[in-house]
């Protein structure tokens, strides 16, 4: 991406946490939750976060929101005015100002909505907080804001209890909106929702995208989402990128044994067609104590020697497609055909 329309610019981020034991609480050992992540996100672009439980997708995005301080690298926001700004190494009280630029939809529709507030008090608490203290004008923007998310003004004085999981999405996508964000961090937004109702969430998000301009880091499990939602897709496994790619690259032409087996796992449209599952063997590496050489070795079916001696690096391999691979050049891996995906 080009320096000059990056919203969002990681580089060498990483999350330890510290392991202490004994009487004296001796510290043994770090849990190396993400380590060395680097990307960037243009304006208008989503790049999709996926991976396996506990790689480090939710941990990443919480960094770069600052809910957690990174131990260590650089997380890089161009304002709207355009100034670049480290938001890893600024203070709560610098951070401030900077909060309405970069906002978070949460996965869970039903616990992330006050159920004591009304939706004009849930949506319109952020502009209360950032100065807006004439109530009508609030009320306004706030029907504004429900009218672009697609439900009508009338719901303003009802409570959360009242809407269904889609409409509460919606609601929380809303409130996200009410700064008007470059940035939004969606983890996992419609994983606690029905298949149909996903889809309209999925849609709505990329109507805002082309409207509004919004920059979205899209942290999921659901690979058919991913496909459909993505203009770009970095694969994590125990606190790393192991591969990034555009979005129909990665699919078609995966170059990373893991990616392979992820794929592996997106469903066929088509009954006459037989999945063929690929089955990783063993256990996800532990992130406090990874094996020597690659980290995917124990469970990569296509493993030599030098793979359990040589930690690979992210090495470009054509324009725009980086993979962790010692041989990523050797193999041909199978992906997933534009019908089955």
């Amino acid at each position: 991406m080009s320096a000059a329309t990056s919203v969002l610019d990681v580089r060498e981020l990483r999350k330890y946490y510290p392991i202490h034991r004994g009487m004296l609480s001796r510290l043994v050992g770090q849990v190396r939750a993400v380590d060395d992540v680097s990307f960037s996100i243009d304006r208008g672009e989503t790049l999709s976060l996926v991976g396996e439980s506990g790689c480090g997708k939710t941990t990443t995005s919480r960094c770069i929101l600052r809910a957690i301080a990174p131990t260590s690298g650089e997380i890089r926001f161009r304002t709207k005015t355009g100034a670049e700004i480290d938001v890893a190494r600024l203070s709560r009280q610098q951070l401030r100002p900077l909060r309405e630029q970069m906002q978070m939809i949460f996965q869970d529709p039903f616990s992330s909505l006050n159920p004591r507030m009304t939706i004009a008090e849930i949506i319109g608490e952020p502009l209360l907080v950032n100065g807006m203290t004439d109530a009508g004008a609030r009320n306004a923007r706030v029907a504004e804001l429900l009218q672009l998310v697609h439900l009508p003004s009338a719901y303003l004085n009802r409570f959360p209890h009242a809407f269904s999981g889609g409409q509460r999405q919606r609601i929380g996508i809303a409130r996200a909106l009410a700064l008007s964000p470059s940035l939004i961090v969606a983890d996992e937004p419609v994983s606690a929702l029905d298949v149909s109702v996903q889809a309209q969430i999925v849609n709505l998000m990329l109507e805002l995208q082309d409207r509004l301009g919004i920059a979205y880091l899209f942290v999921a499990h659901d690979l058919s989402v991913v496909k459909h939602v993505s203009h770009r897709v970095a694969v994590m496994y125990v606190g790393r990128i192991v591969e990034i790619a555009p979005t129909t690259a990665l699919f078609e032409t995966p170059r990373h044994p893991y990616t392979e087996a992820l794929l592996s796992a997106v469903p066929v449209p088509d009954p006459r067609e037989r999945a063929q599952r690929i089955v990783l063997e063993g256990d996800v590496a532990d992130p406090s104590d990874p094996p020597p050489g690659c980290p995917f070795h124990p469970r990569c079916r296509y493993a030599v020697a030098r793979c359990r001696e040589e930690v690979p690096a992210l090495t470009e391999i054509s324009p725009g497609h980086a993979v962790r691979c010692l041989r990523a050049n050797e193999l041909d891996l199978r992906g997933v055909t534009a019908a089955a995906a």
